[in-house]
């Protein structure tokens, strides 16, 4: 085990450095690598061809994530990346027939607590408590037919490395390194779990996501200003909504909810699976095809269609507490498609990328009044319209006051002066240098190829964008500053130091 895993680790790194050190990749080069194929069910499959090491990486690409999750039901596309893991009903399992008898038993259960518990008048505490029980005990009946970890277990058996996935607010994606020679052993796990999910262990699961949310948000002071930020910033969209779920929805979403979410967004016209690495097209494409069309068919999900409101009202955020002072601001701007996008990104590696960029060397270096500033965009995703966001750490002895002021006269020197010759030229050699890095590595390369091909309907958009990269000029930096960069379309937050109350009144007894 510990040999085929350093065996693989070791193939990877030779594979990426055989690419990097093969100079400027354009697409025409990487385009007679790749073949691409939409199996009837509207699921498309990506092939890369690196035939440099025994190993192969992907990428699974689900169009939806927490911006999808139904209205009530926050939280709803991570919990099911979790059931993701859970196994099939052939993997997972002793026995699938009487595990899924138990588990509709689970789930009649849950729903007699749920609507005893939502009583708003007349619930029966008694009544209750016998309720909770009753589903503890379906729940330990399920149980025994369950192979805890068997997915995982058998993909890390045969050489998988980084199995992992993530849940964004845009897209949910799934990923791992293998063998070369597992690669049908991939396909039929992967298949399995996109056509045959089982909500096995679903509120085990629950209570795992509820515990991420205390954790990531509610013991996290950042993390409440984040939540509390965005929710200030959107006034309509579902960005403005808790990504990890709001305690009194990510409580309460059930098994039901979570399969429902999975037929109408696990469809085939959703999804895109790239694979790269030591793989033959002309022999892994009917391969693949055979298990990917196992998962069904429909049409795409509709998409959003709300729109954000233009701002037109300086908002803010203040928390005070007994913790770390923090800075955070944001700006709305258009969305990925915008002709501006190149822009954007322009302005965010100009502020922020190293110790070259202008935030840093002013509040870091020159003023020190910050640990660590920094701009970026967007954010919180980036799909739909999001935001331009900066955030400051005060150093001691500093203030939030003190980095938004430092923030905003960086801001103005862009929109009232030129950035530099040099300024631009380095923004552009960064970007085409970021892609090449990218490419180096299976894993990277993989996950663009999913990216493009879902959000453009074409991987190559990965090549075009440095067309647009190299069109960026001194005037559109002053534009897009002028036109984004507005008290009015500002949203701040803010969280204050408070003195503990035990020295507060030893100062002012003092005075």
């Amino acid at each position: 085990m510990h040999n085929r895993v350093r065996f693989v680790v070791l193939a990877l790194m030779l594979a990426a450095l055989s690419w990097a050190g093969a100079g400027a990749q354009d697409v025409k080069s990487i385009e007679q690598r790749i073949t691409t194929k939409v199996l009837p069910n509207g699921l498309t499959i990506v092939i890369c061809e690196r035939p440099e090491a025994p190993v192969f990486s992907f990428s699974t690409f689900i169009d939806a994530g927490d911006v999808n999750d139904p209205s009530g039901q926050s939280g709803l596309a991570h919990m099911f990346e979790h059931l993701a893991f859970k196994g099939t009903s052939e993997i997972g399992t002793t026995d699938y027939e009487a595990e899924k008898t138990a588990l509709a038993k689970v789930e009649a259960a849950n729903s007699a607590n749920e609507a005893e518990y939502l009583k708003s008048v007349g619930r029966d505490p008694k009544k209750l408590a016998e309720l909770q029980k009753a589903v503890k005990d379906a729940e330990d009946e399920a149980r025994k037919f369950v192979i805890p970890n068997q997915f995982t277990d058998v993909a890390e058996r045969n050489g998988a490395t980084g199995v992992n996935a993530s849940t964004a607010l845009d897209e949910t994606k799934y990923f791992w390194s293998m063998p070369e020679n597992r690669l049908e052993l991939w396909a039929w796990l992967e298949s399995g779990r996109l056509a045959d999910t089982v909500p096995r262990e679903f509120y085990k699961e629950r209570a795992v996501v509820v515990e991420e949310r205390r954790m990531r948000t509610d013991s996290n002071p950042i993390g409440r200003l984040v939540e509390q930020f965005l929710a200030t910033a959107y006034v309509a969209h579902n960005y403005g909504r808790s990504g990890v779920g709001w305690p009194s929805e990510v409580g309460q979403i059930t098994a039901t909810e979570a399969m429902d979410f999975h037929k109408k967004y696990y469809v085939g016209a959703n999804i895109v699976v790239a694979v790269v690495g030591d793989v033959k097209a002309a022999e892994a494409m009917p391969m693949l095809e055979r298990y990917f069309s196992k998962v069904p068919a429909g049409p795409k999900p509709e998409e959003m269609t709300t729109v954000e409101p233009r701002q037109f009202a300086e908002k803010s955020v203040i928390i005070r507490e007994q913790t770390q002072p923090f800075y955070l601001e944001g700006y709305h701007r258009p969305g990925y498609r915008d002709p501006d996008d190149a822009v954007y990104d322009a302005i965010s590696d100009i502020l922020s990328n190293g110790r070259v960029s202008r935030l840093y060397r002013s509040l870091v270096r020159d003023q020190q009044i910050a640990a660590v500033v920094e701009g970026f965009s967007p954010f919180p995703g980036d799909k739909y319209p999001g935001l331009f966001a900066f955030f400051g750490v005060p150093l001691p002895g500093h203030t939030p006051a003190e980095i938004r002021d430092a923030i905003h006269k960086e801001i103005d020197k862009l929109k009232t002066s030129d950035v530099s010759d040099e300024e631009l030229a380095m923004y552009k050699t960064r970007t085409r240098a970021d892609l090449l890095r990218s490419l180096a590595d299976n894993q990277g390369l993989a996950n663009d190829l999913t990216q493009y091909q879902t959000r453009y309907g074409d991987w190559r958009e990965l090549f075009k964008q440095l067309e647009r990269v190299d069109k960026v000029n001194k005037a559109d930096i002053r534009r897009v500053a002028g036109k984004v960069f507005l008290a009015g379309n500002r949203t701040s937050a803010t969280i204050e130091t408070e003195a503990p109350a035990g020295a507060a009144q030893k100062d002012g007894g003092a005075q």
